[in-house]
């Protein structure tokens, strides 16, 4: 029964995506807010299904490992709903620390950056997944499988809070009251898709935005600064292998330069938009320069490279 849950799961959420991304698409067709384009629509369908196949491939191993380590589990949980809510808060704490090395190392930022790459935010952006993630994600949950969390409930929470994780992808929700202190809500997710210097690696949390709260990772949606999506500097070509490969292309260009090994090692594994002569800048850089009142919101220059492409801007 256990192997199916999944099955069930998928088959509960398919009408619901379907429902609420038609409500969405017919609220923002009557509000003229054009949220939607065939074609970003399109990308993310193609980026989901790269995702789904890679993930249906290497499931049986993920499992594996899980299953090995938990033979080696050091707890054990008599209760059910201490089991299923231990799970879930530790889960979503293990996500939120994968989310943020997807974000301060530039190599995992690699894997991560299709899903940052839509200048559109819409519910089926909640699809556009971070193809190779796959690869590595069940790494981050092994501690899980040692505290006594069987491999296959690991995996089919993460499938479930997956569910509210695509959900919060609405430009059409607005914010949720006490709500907002606890969940991670659409007006969270929006600053965490935003390319504004104070919006950059914001927000990372799945389901609970506490763990932001915690460790100083939250910023609130202002009104003030309205949100703009995509990279600080945008793709400029939407080819299919240029949306998933534009980053590790970029890397290889970094890697080629006259520099020392150590700093290849840094374009590698230090924060996006590292660079050995200054050139560019990470999002904690551009965050001074914004204080400092230096910092020039469109067509600046050295307004590049957390989320861009850097042989393209440097």
């Amino acid at each position: 029964m256990e192997e199916f849950r999944e099955s069930v799961l998928i088959t509960i959420a398919t009408p619901i995506y379907l429902v609420v991304i038609g409500l969405e698409i017919i609220f923002s067709h009557l509000h003229q807010r054009k949220f939607y384009t065939s074609k970003g629509v399109l990308t993310n369908v193609y980026l989901m299904g790269l995702n789904m196949g890679l993930d249906i491939l290497l499931r049986g191993v993920c499992l594996m490992v899980l299953n090995y380590f938990f033979e080696y589990r050091f707890m054990a949980f008599g209760n059910p709903v201490m089991y299923w809510l231990v799970l879930l808060i530790a889960q979503d704490l293990l996500y939120y620390l994968l989310h943020v090395a997807d974000h301060y190392c530039r190599l995992f930022w690699a894997v991560h950056v299709t899903h940052h790459s839509s200048e559109e935010f819409n519910l089926t952006v909640g699809f556009r997944s971070s193809v190779f993630q796959p690869v590595y994600r069940f790494i981050y949950f092994i501690p899980l499988a040692l505290m006594g969390f069987k491999g296959i409930d690991i995996m089919f929470l993460y499938s479930a809070t997956q569910i509210w994780g695509i959900l919060v992808h609405t430009q059409a929700v607005g914010k949720l009251g006490w709500l907002e202190y606890i969940l991670v809500t659409p007006s969270h997710h929006r600053v965490h898709h935003g390319s504004n210097p104070k919006y950059l690696d914001k927000n990372m949390g799945m389901l609970l935005i506490i763990w932001d709260r915690m460790f100083g990772t939250f910023q609130e949606e202002l009104e003030k600064e309205p949100v703009r999506y995509g990279l600080t500097s945008n793709l400029k070509s939407q080819h299919p292998a240029h949306v998933v490969f534009h980053e590790w292309k970029s890397i290889a260009d970094d890697l080629r330069k006259p520099v020392t090994f150590s700093d290849k090692l840094r374009y590698l594994f230090f924060r996006p938009g590292w660079s050995h002569d200054g050139s560019r800048m990470t999002s904690e850089q551009l965050r001074e320069m914004e204080k400092a009142e230096h910092y020039e919101p469109e067509g600046s220059s050295n307004f590049s490279s957390l989320r861009t492409v850097p042989s393209k801007t440097a």
